[in-house]
């Protein structure tokens, strides 16, 4: 019996929307700390698609990288995009362009791109078997897939809080909710599979917060996030928690936070896959 969360979905919402304390997090992402695992594969010349986009700072991060190429940066918000946009002409970057698009249904003829690059998204979408299958399709012979996803079950902190377990359950449940798969980074290569992929690398990466500047800036932002974002409406409004349970959930983060010896880790799962030529 196949598991409901794997079933395909048409839709699904963005769990966290674009709160400042969302966007705190966004902006703080590089190529360097994001996309490590792609980075050996470009070449200057290449065409890339970055789906997902956001704000922008790994889109403008691979326009430097491909002097003599070109990056269309993508996101189903329309609003992102404005500051997406900002990010590219404060660095004065001429080869990077941004558009609104829907992954499952990429407005771009077949075998276009180079590169297909999708950072924490296919968490979020509703069919992320379809959304392999369109990147793969705008994808030139020859050229590469590449995802990165976190994944939620796989997370882990020191020392141990009450407050941070109610955080993961509740957060694993709202994003469920939504029709997304928030332990995406282990199903990645199965979706590739699935899709119809077969030269895959399947590798994993990790974010840590260790130092009193690293936990107060990783607490304060799911401190905020969950009292504030599109993530706490939808919490509250689904009936996965109340407003009262939101702020014990936020305190606890913010007493992690506190701890001179805490410790994060979030896991990642990561594919790169090859095009057949």
């Amino acid at each position: 019996m196949s598991n409901p969360q794997d079933r395909p979905q048409e839709t699904a919402v963005y769990t966290h929307g674009h709160h400042e304390s969302v966007l705190r997090s966004h902006t703080w992402r590089t190529a360097a700390n994001s996309a490590a695992y792609l980075l050996g594969s470009l070449k200057p010349h290449m065409k890339i698609l970055d789906i997902g986009c956001g704000p922008g700072t790994i889109t403008a991060d691979l326009a430097a990288l491909v002097p003599d190429g070109h990056v269309t940066g993508v996101d189903h918000a329309p609003g992102i995009l404005d500051q997406a946009r900002a990010t590219a002409a404060e660095r004065g970057l001429t080869n990077i362009d941004f558009a609104v698009a829907d992954v499952h249904a990429l407005d771009y003829p077949d075998d276009t791109f180079c590169v297909v690059h999708a950072h924490q998204v296919l968490q979020h979408v509703g069919d992320p078997v379809r959304a392999l299958r369109e990147m793969a399709r705008v994808t030139k012979p020859g050229g590469y897939i590449a995802v990165r996803d976190g994944d939620y079950a796989a997370m882990t902190w020191y020392p141990a809080s009450a407050g941070l377990d109610d955080w993961l359950d509740l957060y694993r449940r709202v994003a469920r909710a939504n029709g997304g798969e928030p332990d995406a980074g282990r199903r990645l290569k199965s979706w590739a599979l699935r899709a119809g992929l077969t030269d895959i690398t399947a590798t994993s990466s990790t974010w840590t917060y260790s130092t009193a500047e690293e936990r107060q800036w990783w607490s304060g932002l799911w401190a905020d996030r969950t009292l504030a974002s599109a993530y706490a409406e939808r919490a509250t409004e689904g009936g996965h928690a109340t407003v009262r349970e939101l702020r014990a959930v936020s305190d606890a983060w913010r007493e992690w936070g506190k701890q001179e010896d805490g410790w994060f880790c979030v896991l990642h799962g990561e594919i790169l896959c090859r095009k057949d030529t």
